[in-house]
């Protein structure tokens, strides 16, 4: 809805029922919408974000039938052992992490090809320690994170060489403290997010300085209290994660006004269809209404369950397998 000013000022609180209604709604999405094909080559991952939203909210258990999501999941899984975007789609790390995320919130873990599955992610890691993505051999920060996040969890991390995986994040911070795509590449917060996840994971946070990091994060705050990813840009509810989970990584969320980021976020909102924008008055979509709710968990705000900074779950989920 678009707010004119004095509605605006009238509008406070988080409306959690609401979006929790917007994510069931986009779960049962016709197939006659176009937002439904131009998404079909990252379904996994979109189920994904609106799950950990359900159940940062304490509602996973509102969806009906999981075992059909587990079902669809694990149809995803190829012959090389990774995860594809849909059905049928090639195997990619950000897919496969995403699937291994969805099937612990599912309880469907134990129908994963684990062996084919390890091999498929140690066969990807780089002599100098970086990992593509797949097999035409895009290397990324993102890919390390995927790779390093998904053995995790599978707890399988004895698969790769760490100290190369160490060495190569290392490699990719700059002068400023952040972390970039490959080494030399510009600073963003997204992929400093990749970076210290993996060190956090792999316990090397103290290979960094982590205030010098910390500085550029928390400039990261613009005036009007979100988060933007770079120097200079505008902000962005999707950043409220990645720059939030790094700060709390590094003992620095404390570094940011909190408040002003909250009372931001809220103003994302749709106060109508429920939902989290971009940026006030934009629309809503799932991908942005799963990081302004782990970013508000982040927070302390009340009644969401708590979020891991190191992989973007709750801790109910990950307590359930000993993590």
């Amino acid at each position: 809805k678009i707010m004119s000013e004095t509605e605006d000022q009238q509008l406070e609180g988080f409306v959690g029922d609401l979006h929790r209604d917007f994510i069931l709604k986009k779960a049962i999405e016709k197939k006659e919408r176009f937002e439904y094909w131009a998404t079909q080559h990252m379904r996994v991952s979109g189920i994904y974000w609106g799950m950990t939203a359900l159940d940062t909210l304490n509602h996973l258990s509102d969806m009906e039938d999981l075992s059909k999501v587990a079902q669809f999941v694990l149809s995803c899984q190829n012959e090389d052992g990774g995860f594809g975007g849909n059905v049928g789609l090639d195997s990619h790390l950000l897919y496969t992490l995403s699937a291994i995320q969805v099937l612990y919130m599912v309880d469907g873990v134990d129908g994963i090809n684990l062996d084919g599955l390890v091999e498929w992610v140690a066969s990807l890691q780089n002599d100098d320690g970086s990992f593509s993505g797949d097999k035409w051999g895009e290397t990324d920060t993102r890919f390390s994170y995927c790779a390093v996040s998904s053995l995790s969890l599978l707890k399988r991390i004895d698969a790769i060489n760490t100290e190369k995986a160490i060495d190569f994040i290392l490699r990719c911070q700059n002068f400023d403290g952040a972390f970039g795509v490959n080494p030399g590449a510009e600073s963003h917060a997204g992929q400093t997010f990749c970076c210290i996840g993996t060190l956090a994971i792999l316990d090397a946070t103290d290979q960094i300085d982590v205030d010098n990091l910390g500085w550029w994060l928390s400039e990261r705050q613009v005036n009007d209290g979100g988060l933007n990813g770079r120097p200079e840009k505008l902000a962005d509810v999707c950043y409220s994660w990645w720059v939030l989970s790094s700060l709390a990584c590094i003992g620095k969320l404390h570094w940011i006004d909190k408040q002003k980021l909250i009372d931001w976020i809220h103003k994302c909102q749709d106060y109508e269809t429920g939902g989290i924008s971009d940026k006030p008055q934009n629309v809503s979509d799932i991908y942005h209404t799963c990081f302004g709710i782990t970013g508000l968990s982040l927070l302390g705000e009340e009644g969401f369950a708590q979020v891991n900074p190191k992989y973007c779950m709750t801790n109910n989920t990950l307590a359930k397998y000993g993590l």
